[in-house]
């Protein structure tokens, strides 16, 4: 008597098979470039590797908040880049389930730069911490994140979604 074969659904991987290829910087930086609303913040992957990503936020008038200081979201989206690009980066897409931030400095012009560091990880949990910097490297922010880590392979899902389309770039309507 045999067994039937069970074919895995879409997102999940068959008992035994091998994970995921981990992701080259290279393909981290491409597959980042799709995130349009850290694009649309300035935001840019400076360094990425297994479990770490580096991310760096040039602040203009537009990250200003009414009292002049640069405002909570723009520091959150940038450690929140960061911590998606750490946690995605071994190869499996993670998805964050709970993140905080604490602001520790006000910061009104400059640079502010993201560094994440996965520092657990298991089958389906990742955690990561984030530091976000000034330019003079005094501390502004400390995020930490955990993220669901899916059996979705990101190298699958880049192939899905195909290539990023600019805005407005897309099919014209006809008639």
């Amino acid at each position: 008597m045999t067994t039937p074969k069970t074919t895995p659904r879409p997102n999940e991987r068959a008992t035994g098979a091998p994970p995921p290829p981990v992701p080259t910087p290279a393909f981290l930086r491409r597959f980042f470039r799709r995130d349009r609303f850290a694009a649309g913040a300035g935001i840019r992957l400076v360094d990425c590797g297994p479990g770490r990503a580096v991310a760096r936020m040039t602040l203009k008038a537009g990250h200003m908040n009414g009292v002049e200081v640069v405002q909570g979201g723009a520091v959150f989206t940038l450690a929140d880049f960061a911590f998606a690009v750490a946690c995605n980066s071994r190869g499996p897409v993670a998805l964050a389930i709970d993140v905080s931030i604490s602001f520790l400095a006000a910061t009104t012009r400059g640079t502010l730069t993201a560094t994440a560091t996965e520092v657990s990880r298991s089958a389906r949990l990742s955690r990561v911490e984030v530091e976000v910097r000034n330019g003079k490297g005094a501390q502004v922010a400390l995020f930490h994140g955990t993220a669901y880590v899916t059996r979705d392979s990101i190298h699958e899902v880049a192939v899905r979604a195909g290539p990023r389309r600019s805005p407005g770039r897309g099919r014209r309507r006809q008639g």
